[in-house]
C-alpha cells in the first residue's frame, strides 16, 4: 500500500494535516508567504529531528544532496538555511504549540490503558523540570545566572506511556514551584513532585480543586502528629501518621490534614519521608507511586540525548520554542505509530532506524519488522575484548 511513499513522507501522514491547517490559517502563518510554507516548514524541522541535523547548514547540505527525494516528502524544493532560519525566526511558534498540544491528546487517548508499574485507575502524573543551559551573550533573553542563560521544561508527565500532558517553556529563573499556578487540576488524578515544590499554599489549593499529590517532606518541617496507623516494618515502614502543621503562616496556608509517611528504601537504604493529602491507599503504595517519579527523569535524559533541544538552530526566543515544540511534535507522533502500528520496539530504536531509512519507498512496519525489542535503559556490559587467550 505504501510501495510508493518515503518512510518519511508515511511518518507524515500520521500528522492531522486538516487541524494543523486550520491553526495555521488562525495565525495567519501563511500570510504573504511565498516560499517555505510553514508545512513545508513543519517537514523539514522534523526531517531535522529525525536525522539528527545538528546546524542550519548541515540541514541545508542534507537536503541539496536528496533534491530529486525532496518532492516525495512534501518539500518542493532544497531550502536555504537563511530562509529556514528566517521562518524560524519570524512564525508564531504557537502554530506549533497548538500541534503538539492536538498531537498529546491523541497519544493520552491511545495510551489510557497503559501499565505503568502500579495498579491504580486514577490518572498519574509526575511533575518536574530540566534545565538547558545556553550563552547568555547569545540568548539575552533568558536569563539565569550572571554569565549563563537558560530555558527551563517545565513537565507534567502522564506516567501511562511517558506521554507530557503540560510542557511550559521559561526563562532559566522561573522557579519550578511557579508552576503550579499554571495547571489546570484534574480532580481525582495524583500529581507526584520532589521537594522543590512543596508549597503549603499552592498544595492547598491543588487539594480543594480535588486532586492528590505526593511530594517529600523537608527537614525542618513544623508539624504534630494527630493520629498513628499500625505499619508493617518488615517492609520498610517507620510510620504513617495524621499530623497538622504548626506555626501561623504554616497553619494559614494548609489548615487541613497531611499524612505522613516515613519509609526506607529497600534498595538504596535511604529513609524517605512522604506528604499526602490522600489518606486511602496502602501506605506501601504511595511509596510506590512516588518511585515512578523517575519516568519524568527517565523523559529529559531520553529527549535530550534522542532530539535536538540542546543545539538550537536559532538565538531568538521565537526560533528556540519553534524548535522545543516541533521537537515534542516528533516525540509524541513517534509514540502515536508505534502504538497505532502495534510495534514491539522502543522509541529508540525507532528513532535510529529512521534516521538510516526515511528515503526507503517500502511500508513502514517492513521497515521495523524483526528488530529485537530493545528497550531504552539497556546497558551493555559485555564488550568485545581486543585481546583473547
Amino acid at each position: 500500500m505504501n510501495s510508493g511513499k518515503t518512510l518519511f513522507a508515511q511518518v507524515m501522514d500520521f500528522l492531522p494535516w486538516k487541524t494543523f491547517h486550520r491553526i495555521v490559517d488562525c495565525y495567519s502563518g501563511d500570510r504573504r508567504i511565498r516560499t517555505l510554507s510553514c508545512a513545508e516548514q513543519l517537514r523539514i524541522m522534523a526531517f531535522a529531528q529525525l536525522t539528527y541535523r545538528e546546524s542550519l547548514r548541515d540541514i541545508e547540505v542534507c537536503l541539496v544532496a536528496q533534491a530529486g527525494k525532496l518532492y516525495h516528502m512534501g518539500i518542493g524544493e532544497a531550502v536555504a538555511r537563511s530562509t529556514l532560519a528566517d521562518a524560524n525566526e519570524l512564525r508564531d511558534w504557537r502554530i506549533y504549540y497548538e500541534l503538539a498540544q492536538r498531537l498529546i491528546i491523541k497519544a493520552r487517548a491511545l495510551y489510557a490503558g497503559e501499565d505503568f508499574g502500579v495498579e491504580l485507575a486514577n490518572t498519574v502524573y509526575a511533575l518536574d523540570a530540566t534545565t538547558i543551559d545556553l550563552c547568555l551573550s547569545m540568548f539575552p533573553w533568558a536569563p539565569f545566572r550572571s554569565t549563563k542563560a537558560a530555558v527551563k521544561l517545565h513537565t507534567l508527565l502522564d506516567l501511562r506511556g511517558s506521554i507530557p500532558a503540560f510542557i511550559h517553556i521559561s526563562d532559566g529563573k522561573l522557579h519550578e514551584v511557579n508552576v503550579l499556578d499554571l495547571l489546570i487540576i484534574e480532580a481525582g488524578a495524583f500529581y507526584i513532585m520532589d521537594r522543590g515544590y512543596l508549597d503549603f499554599e499552592r498544595l492547598y489549593a491543588l487539594d480543594q480543586a480535588g486532586g492528590f499529590f505526593i511530594t517529600r517532606a523537608k527537614r525542618n518541617l513544623d508539624a504534630r502528629r494527630l493520629y498513628s496507623r499500625p505499619v508493617d516494618r518488615d517492609r520498610g515502614l517507620f510510620c504513617d501518621q495524621t499530623i497538622a502543621l504548626n506555626g501561623f503562616y504554616a497553619t494559614k496556608h494548609y489548615p487541613g490534614h497531611l499524612r505522613r509517611i516515613r519509609y526506607r528504601d529497600p534498595e538504596t537504604g535511604k529513609t524517605l519521608v512522604f506528604l499526602t493529602n490522600q489518606f486511602t491507599l496502602p501506605a506501601l503504595t504511595i511509596c510506590s507511586l512516588y518511585k515512578c517519579r523517575w519516568q519524568v527523569e527517565l523523559f529529559f535524559r531520553w529527549i535530550k540525548q534522542h532530539l535536538r533541544i540542546k543545539r538550537f538552530y536559532g538565538t531568538s526566543e521565537n526560533a528556540v520554542r519553534t524548535q522545543i515544540w516541533i521537537a515534542i511534535s516528533v516525540y509524541v507522533l513517534v509514540a502515536i505509530i508505534k502504538k497505532q502500528l502495534k510495534l514491539r520496539v522502543s522509541l529508540h530504536t525507532m528513532l535510529q532506524i529512521l534516521s538510516l531509512t526515511l528515503f526507503e519507498k517500502l511500508p513502514l512496519q517492513q521497515a521495523i519488522a524483526g528488530i529485537d525489542t530493545v528497550t531504552d535503559e539497556t546497558i551493555l556490559h559485555n564488550q568485545l575484548k581486543l585481546f583473547e587467550f
